[in-house]
């Protein structure tokens, strides 16, 4: 074997390697490496008391995911003032026993949740490659039926309120607060126009909720004047590329905002270039946040802390809840 040919053995076995590691990391690591993020928000009025809103997504559970669940049960720790839960909690029909095990400590705090499409039809393996095109929101037969009524009964019984296509008011430490929310965009469930209203003059937040960050129902919320906007169901890209960010975010919200916080106003999304391999991935480079209008809202995303059952992986792109500190504007 000539030298050049023992180079070019040994590059490729370093590059089979490398990928092989890469693999496992992404199959067995990081999916169960768990992590919190925080966040301060200034969306509360001159002088308000601050609040801390703890914020789980995308949990799809399976049975036997021990490592998570009891992950979650110790999120009580944290002693929210608020929790919001902004769905596909399931990944199968058996998921909601332990679920509600797992957030027990947490259904005695105020809560509000809306639902994901993984919280009505279990997942179905499919074709990945479908995930970087426009058609991974397409309806297909023989979806099996998930057990949707009792999970809701199980959150509402333990005070959680349900805010699919519903608006409502809460008095967090003497802080009137409101509530609006919409069943999940990515299915064609969301019904807005029948709850929206102009933000309350009385309340000192309004918080929209949603599960998909489609732009139709961001835009409807900003422009009724809510402060902060809360998702999920991206993942985070749940495949993510170091340097560049996520890939998709498995709907038409832009790249830079598939996971963390950034502001968001009415035609926010038309800043955002769209060209070549970016129209397909329903991503490109978002307007700064310093060139926001000053009244535009703070949008959550979070990466969430599940998998779809059929892609138990994440890379570049840890599981996550959110614990979002609420405090006052500047002056």
């Amino acid at each position: 074997m000539t030298s050049a040919t023992r180079a070019t053995a040994t590059t490729l076995g370093a590059a089979v390697a490398t990928a092989a590691l890469g693999a496992a990391y992404a199959a067995v690591l990081e999916p169960s490496w768990f992590a919190l993020r925080e966040f301060t928000v200034p969306v509360l009025p001159p002088g308000a008391p601050s609040l801390r809103v703890l914020q789980l997504s995308d949990i799809h559970l399976v049975p036997g995911q021990d490592r998570k669940l009891g992950w979650i049960r110790d999120l009580a720790s944290l002693a929210p003032d608020l929790v919001v839960n902004t769905g596909d909690n399931l990944s199968h029909v058996d998921a909601v026993p332990p679920l509600l095990d797992a957030l027990e400590p947490l259904l005695g705090l105020p809560g509000a949740f809306v639902l994901g499409s993984n919280d009505y039809y279990a997942p179905t393996f499919r074709n990945p490659a479908l995930y970087l095109t426009r058609r991974h929101a397409e309806r297909h037969p023989g979806r099996v039926h998930l057990p949707t009524g009792e999970l809701v009964a199980g959150l509402a019984a333990g005070g959680w309120v349900d805010l699919d296509n519903a608006r409502t008011s809460l008095t967090l430490r003497d802080l009137p607060l409101e509530l609006v929310g919409v069943d999940d965009p990515h299915i064609k469930r969301d019904r807005y126009a029948a709850v929206s209203a102009p933000a309350s003059p009385s309340a000192a937040l309004t918080v929209g909720v949603v599960h998909a960050p489609y732009q139709r129902v961001l835009d409807a919320m900003a422009a009724d004047g809510a402060g902060l906007i809360i998702a999920g169901h991206t993942h985070g890209g749940q495949l993510a590329v170091p340097g560049f960010g996520a890939l998709v975010t498995n709907c038409d919200l832009d790249r830079s905002r598939a996971k963390g916080l950034s502001r968001w106003w009415p035609g926010a999304g038309l800043d955002v270039p769209r060209r070549g391999v970016d129209r397909v991935l329903h991503g490109g480079t978002a307007r700064p946040s310093s060139a926001a209008p000053a009244d535009a809202a703070y949008l959550h995303v979070s990466a969430g802390l599940g998998t779809s059952r059929f892609a138990q992986v994440r890379f570049a792109c840890r599981p996550e809840a959110t614990l979002l500190t609420l405090v006052p504007r500047s002056a």
